[in-house]
């Protein structure tokens, strides 16, 4: 039950929390009068709420070990994050939020079979096939008709 039925509502929630973390930074943005700090503050509260996160769940952590082992792209991961958020924070307001998230769900997809098919960045092989390719056609034909 918890893999068929709660993992993927937790996913849901998380898709729900998404669009409302940019209708909040969109908010923020007219409030403070700037997308850069606006943004800011989006991820300054979500450093402070996943320090808080990490200190509740006492996971040991060893960034010297870490630093030593891993390759420097390994730490870019933030940069897509404030990607994503700056994109929000100015395309949102324009474009409207199911639009947005179309798009980005139609880009999610398209790079998702790329990583899935050539096992890049470690993801594991996952051959595209017929039915993957037809998936990704009809979220692009959702984008469509969601932009009307």
């Amino acid at each position: 039950m918890l893999r068929t039925m709660v993992l993927p509502a937790l996913a849901a929630l998380a898709g729900v929390g998404i669009v409302l973390q940019q209708a909040l930074n969109a908010n923020l943005r007219v409030a403070l009068g700037s997308g850069a700090w606006s943004g800011f503050v989006s991820f300054f509260v979500g450093v402070v709420c996943m320090g808080v996160f990490a200190l509740a769940t006492r996971e040991p952590f060893s960034l010297a070990a870490a630093a030593d082992r891993l390759p420097w792209w390994v730490w870019c991961g933030g940069f897509f994050g404030a990607v994503f958020v700056a994109l929000g924070l100015f395309l949102v307001p324009v474009i409207g939020a199911a639009t947005f998230f179309a798009f980005l769900i139609a880009g999610q997809m398209a790079g998702s079979l790329a990583f899935d098919q050539f096992g890049w960045l470690g993801i594991p092989v996952r051959p595209v096939d017929a039915t993957r390719l037809l998936g990704v056609v009809l979220l692009v034909a959702g984008v469509v008709l969601v932009r009307r």
